[in-house]
């Protein structure tokens, strides 16, 4: 199913209409070449060109369309007309000169290996001219050649005053897209993605860009041990990919996971693509969607334009026509030494994903500051509950697990590691932050929708929620506001008793509470009388469901504790502002 979408995703985007927007054709690949050998129709060096240009504080290469290259680890195996120094000149810059010249042999080879009507063409003529009277000495009085030969680094051909390089000559493609020299499986069986009869391909291209893999690239079709094979079939005859269908599924995922792709986001360890296909017309104005929504982006704003377009399409009745059958796919990709495990996978079409992303935010949602948004990204949300709130502290799963939530529905729970980070974090740091109690607020929702057993939290305080751990966390906001106000207002005090009480209080009340409501006395003395008769009133309010102080709140407790806490204290602030608003107005 993976592959398969893979392979119609490519198709498509071969036919897309723009040329700028099409994959490379089958036996290309873009790579990235940072210099480039021009050389006359005789064969003679003119110049050592660099292509490469300054991107941030990294120099980066152009890239090009070029054949595709070869799968090697500690082998011998030569790209066609582009590798490295050494395979390209036979010039050695690692100190295994043998080696070296096997290197430039294979090269060699894989040029003379073209067909005859390639091998008439002026460029390839030129290239082998050259390399049969290369001149090590010459290349060295290149400006570039120190620092080519200090990192080997990639490097292909162009005759003076062509546009395009030798590996780009019409001759050159079509060869690129025939069988390649050396193949020793010629035996054919019907491939799995397209049902076709074709030869199998015996080693799929790697698959790059996926955080955490290995750097030369990582498969998810691999059969490298004996015991992985069935039946005496070796490598990738075990699950048989046709040669053009594997080649698309490779070029259509590296495309979809390449830096600047903005169908790619991170999520965790989990590095998603996501991807649109309609079912009639050009790409989707969604293709990017939940990139938008769960990407890191510098500019926060993009995600919240992202669901505002979300909300606008569902109440506009968008989604209920030949729009709304469009399938939409998200993939989840994590390391797993050379290989990639998938995560997730998820398709749906656009009608049946548009409700659950509006059930996740709407289950995040929480009365609020005004600077803060309205819709939380999913990375400040995994932020706030870890460790000094940094990203690296994440745990690796937790956000891939949010994301595998979301799209499995709005019954589905969301991992319980996501609470129970969010409430060590709240008593580790004595703070319920915006993002903290969304979070709690969605995880409770979702067990509360799954098992029925209370009314789901509101956005905002809920005075006829009667749990027990929700109004103490009402309670320990009370007692704060009292001894706030009797200090002469927050800030005033160098620590209120969220900061000494809060991580006892949310845990095991009845050892904290009886202290605190001793001390409150004392703040009320200080307070004129109106405050006081307000004060004793909601207190006798949010007390009277609380029969006891449980000498223990479990993990969900703990949750509606801080919930309770923090519906409280935006209570506070709410009536705060429409009184200020009502005394301007007066004046």
């Amino acid at each position: 199913m993976i592959l398969q979408a893979l392979y119609d995703y490519y198709q498509r985007k071969c036919a897309a209409p723009n040329p700028a927007d099409r994959l490379p054709a089958y036996g290309l690949e873009e790579k990235e070449i940072p210099f480039v050998l021009e050389i006359t129709t005789e064969g003679e060096l003119v110049n050592l060109r660099d292509t490469r240009s300054l991107e941030g504080k990294k120099k980066v290469g152009r890239r090009y369309l070029v054949p595709q290259g070869v799968k090697r680890a500690s082998g011998i195996a030569a790209n066609l007309l582009w590798d490295n120094l050494e395979y390209a000149t036979g010039i050695d810059t690692r100190g295994k000169p043998d080696r070296v010249v096997d290197q430039h042999a294979a090269f060699r080879a894989r040029i003379a290996a073209l067909p005859e009507s390639a091998q008439a063409d002026v460029g390839i003529r030129a290239v082998q001219t050259f390399l049969d009277r290369i001149d090590p000495s010459r290349l060295a009085q290149e400006p570039a050649f120190a620092e080519i030969q200090e990192s080997n680094a990639l490097i292909t051909f162009q005759l003076q005053g062509d546009v395009e390089l030798v590996c780009q000559r019409p001759s050159v493609i079509t060869a690129a897209g025939q069988q390649e020299p050396g193949t020793n499986d010629p035996s054919s069986t019907r491939c799995l993605i397209t049902g076709e009869v074709t030869e199998p391909e015996r080693l799929h291209t790697a698959i790059k860009g996926v955080w955490g893999a290995q750097t030369s690239g990582a498969n998810i079709v691999s059969f490298n041990l004996d015991a992985f094979n069935s039946y005496g079939k070796a490598q990738g005859a075990n699950a048989p990919v046709g040669k053009p269908a594997a080649f698309a599924y490779t070029t259509a995922l590296n495309h979809l996971l390449a830096k600047g792709s903005p169908n790619r986001f991170q999520v965790g360890d989990a590095s998603a693509v996501c991807w649109a296909a309609p079912v009639e017309g050009s790409d989707s104005e969604f293709d990017t969607l939940l990139a938008d929504l769960f990407g890191t982006h510098d500019n926060p704003d993009t995600g919240v334009r992202a669901v505002t377009t979300l909300f606008d399409a569902i109440h506009s009745g968008r989604f209920d026509g030949t729009e709304g059958q469009t399938r939409y796919y998200v993939l989840g990709l994590a390391p797993n030494a050379a290989r990639i495990s998938v995560r997730f996978f998820h398709t749906m079409t656009l009608a049946e994903l548009a409700p659950r992303i509006i059930q996740h935010f709407t289950d995040l949602t929480l009365r609020h500051a005004p600077h803060e948004p309205d819709y939380p990204p999913l990375f400040r949300l995994l932020t706030a509950c870890a460790v000094q709130s940094k990203a690296d502290n994440i745990p690796p799963n937790l956000g891939g697990g949010i994301v595998d939530a979301i799209l499995a529905g709005p019954d589905a729970p969301y991992p319980s590691l996501w609470l129970n980070a969010a409430v060590n974090r709240c008593r580790a740091e004595r703070e319920v932050s915006y993002y903290r109690a969304a979070a709690i607020k969605a995880c409770l929702n979702r067990s509360i929708r799954r098992f029925k057993q209370e009314k789901e939290f509101q956005p905002m305080l809920d005075l006829d929620n009667t749990n027990a751990a929700y109004r103490l966390g009402r309670l320990f906001a009370v007692l704060e506001k009292i001894q706030e106000d009797a200090a002469g207002g927050p800030g005033k005090l160098n620590s209120t008793i969220r900061d000494r009480y809060y991580g006892a209080a949310s845990s095991t009340p009845v050892a904290v509470f009886t202290t605190l409501l001793r001390l409150k006395n004392a703040h009320l003395k200080k307070l004129p009388q109106p405050s006081v008769s307000r004060f004793e009133k909601l207190l006798g309010e949010v007390l009277s469901a609380v029969t006891d102080f449980p000498a223990h709140l479990a993990l969900a407790d703990q949750g509606r504790f801080a919930l309770g806490y923090y519906h409280q204290r935006q209570a506070f602030f709410t009536k705060s502002d429409k009184t200020e608003s009502t005394e301007e107005k007066q004046q």
